[in-house]
């Protein structure tokens, strides 16, 4: 008897009496997926804005070519831009506005593209530096769309030279060109320490 009672309380081989090992897909934790480079939006919409509010005031406080002077080197005025970011063709006979519209569009799409396929956190500079080029590209374009030049009200200055008056649009594409040099540099400087 006490051998078939031993018998009866061994397990069977395979150790079917054991607890089952919970399933390892139940443990493994879900990891968030990174947000697009499109969570930087709102920041060329912020952008946008300021760049539209700040033409808006200077058209309605000031005439053409008046001038209020604010620093040594530096002016607030009113011009008006039919070229590109900095007066580029501006004295071009019209057919600039068209150009400079189509090309704006055509880049935008682009920017947009790519901030679809980039990773809007660990990819934050690049992101930072496409959105403010998009826009710069998207203020100065709403005012060819719009009045069919650009405002411009920025002037800088030193002695008797003068730089291409400027707005807040182009000053957006300007940091972001350089921003995207600088991320540019820096992902090359990271690319030389790995193959080191």
């Amino acid at each position: 008897m006490s051998g078939v009672t031993d018998g009866a309380a061994r397990p069977k081989s395979g150790g079917t009496s054991e607890t089952p090992a919970a399933d390892s897909g139940s443990t493994k934790t879900k990891v968030a997926r990174e947000p697009t480079g499109w969570i930087w939006l709102p920041l060329s919409a912020a952008v946008i804005a300021l760049d539209q509010l700040t033409k808006w005031w200077i058209v309605h406080s000031f005439h053409v070519d008046e001038r209020l002077h604010v620093l040594p080197v530096l002016d607030i005025t009113l011009w008006y831009n039919e070229g590109a970011a900095f007066s580029f063709l501006a004295q071009a006979s019209g057919w600039q506005r068209w150009m400079f519209t189509a090309l704006a569009f055509v880049v935008g799409g682009g920017v947009m593209w790519w901030l679809r396929r980039l990773k809007g956190r660990s990819q934050w500079l690049l992101c930072c530096s496409l959105a403010l080029i998009l826009a710069g590209a998207l203020g100065n374009v709403i005012d060819r769309v719009r009045i069919g030049h650009v405002v411009d009200f920025i002037l800088v200055y030193w002695n008797n030279s003068i730089f291409p008056a400027f707005n807040v649009a182009d000053s957006a594409i300007t940091v972001g060109a350089a921003f995207l040099l600088f991320d540019a540099w820096r992902e090359s400087r990271g690319g030389k320490k790995v193959s080191i």
